[in-house]
């Protein structure tokens, strides 16, 4: 057969009155009097391609036969539809069936649940709701990549493996090629200079630390690769393996840093309302009505700035009976954040210098004693999506913290060395890729944004 065309082209009427070739799965099969129709989709485009097939078929037999879930390639001449529902349809000269399937196939054309859906995980990718996700979710990854490469961003790829935990949480899925039945045991813990690596390690649960370094250099870089927390969470908004996107600046501060939070998100909203605007009809259509308005005006405000004081006194004053206490130095919760930016501003809203407390050891102190040069930029419905901060450049204060939060300086003396030579005021911040998916296309569990899910008990595939 001829170069293939993909569906989304032919349903743009590209090749219109000749010959195309396209390839394939059967959504559907839909036998008639003296002619068979096949619904055809290769991912491309939401909408699938109506093929006609007539008795003058060599195979007509067989091409009735086709399931549902069926690969097929198929030659013949793209015309205008006469019937409603599909404005071009394809009829078809030669049809080759490529992969059969048989009634067993899982995805029948009926409503299945997302959590039935996630036991298919290999095959979901097929289905409407699937197909648009990873659809939009490949659109927004190289939208990341371009909006930091026109800005003059170094992409920097940090390590998967590392020997340190950024959030000091404790939440690291161990790396180790010991023999875990017999471990050597040193005082009753184990023994790590055996190790591959002589020392503990890790999987990453953040690329900030080697963000800065490299930050240190180059000025504006970014990191987008994955991340993951050994947290036994069974949350709609948790998963083990997750991807974060990580800008750090040099010569910034806090301001500087929402500024860019601000440029990206808008940035990251306008894109999918340009460039993916039918699956993203489609979530507003069929999992949240209120979606495109809701990004529309997200990609169209301003920015509000609250302090996180003010955000207590705001709250506290709220006439509202809230599920978890609103005092100062205690962290917000999702209902905190969403009754701010949604009924306090009525729109996107960063809350700024935290409590130092409840916040990581990198945060610049600030003068007042008490709080840090944190951010947390809050949207309607989901309330946080995105996190960062002005990171502590002076290096007798860094390593202050690092011993007041129970961090062992020797343990990231490469770190310090950044505040020792050539130390620079300098931000960031960190997006969950997934998050973002789920606030731009409406979908409400992270187990259904990302490819194949790693979750407790959870990892197939």
């Amino acid at each position: 057969m001829a170069t293939r065309t993909r569906i989304r082209s032919a349903l743009a009427g590209e090749g219109l009155g000749g010959d195309v070739t396209v390839k394939g799965w059967v959504r559907t099969s839909r036998v008639g009097k003296e002619v068979a129709f096949l619904a055809v989709n290769d991912g491309s485009s939401l909408a699938s391609l109506q093929v006609v097939a007539e008795p003058a078929l060599p195979n007509y037999p067989e091409v009735c036969a086709i399931s549902t879930g069926a690969a097929v390639a198929v030659r013949g001449r793209l015309a205008e539809s006469p019937a409603a529902g599909q404005r071009y349809e394809l009829r078809a000269a030669e049809i080759e069936i490529l992969g059969p399937a048989d009634e067993g196939y899982p995805l029948q054309k009926k409503r299945h649940t997302f959590e039935y859906l996630r036991t298919i995980a290999h095959l979901r990718p097929r289905s409407n709701t699937f197909g648009a996700v990873f659809r939009v979710r490949s659109s927004l990854a190289q939208a990341v990549h371009r909006f930091f490469a026109e800005r003059g961003f170094l992409c920097v790829h940090t390590p998967i493996i590392t020997t340190n935990d950024c959030e000091g949480a404790g939440e690291l899925f161990r790396v180790t090629t010991l023999d875990l039945a017999r471990p050597k045991l040193v005082d009753g813990e184990v023994d790590f200079s055996d190790d591959f690596f002589g020392e503990a390690a890790g999987l990453t649960v953040s690329g900030q630390l080697e963000g800065e370094l490299f930050a240190q250099a180059f000025s504006d870089i970014y990191t987008f690769g994955p991340t993951f927390r050994a947290e036994n969470s069974n949350t709609p908004r948790h998963a083990a393996e997750f991807w974060m996107i990580e800008p750090e600046m040099a010569f910034a501060d806090l301001r500087d840093d929402a500024r860019l939070a601000e440029e990206f998100l808008r940035h990251l909203c306008r894109h999918v309302l340009d460039h993916c605007q039918e699956d993203l009809a489609f979530f507003n259509d069929h999992i949240d009505r209120g979606l495109v308005a809701r990004i529309e005006g997200v990609a169209g405000s301003t920015f509000a700035m609250m302090e996180y004081g003010e955000a207590i006194t705001r709250l506290q004053r709220a006439e509202v009976a809230f599920e978890y206490p609103v005092e100062w130095g205690l962290d917000l919760q999702t209902e905190h954040e969403r009754y701010l930016t949604e009924q306090v501003v009525g729109g996107p809203v960063f809350v700024v210098n935290y409590p130092r407390e409840i916040k990581a050891f990198y945060m610049r102190q600030n003068d007042d004693g008490k709080t840090v040069a944190a951010m947390d930029l809050l949207v309607p419905k989901v309330g946080e999506i995105i996190g960062g901060s002005q990171r502590e450049e002076r290096h007798d204060l860094l390593m202050a913290r690092m011993e007041e939060t129970g961090i062992d300086p020797a343990s990231l003396w490469w770190y310090l060395d950044t505040r020792r030579w050539g130390s620079t005021p300098h931000a960031g911040f960190g997006l969950g890729f997934e998050r973002l998916i789920m606030y731009l296309t409406g979908m409400e569990n992270i187990r259904d944004v990302i490819p194949f899910p790693r979750t407790p008990r959870h990892a197939e595939f």
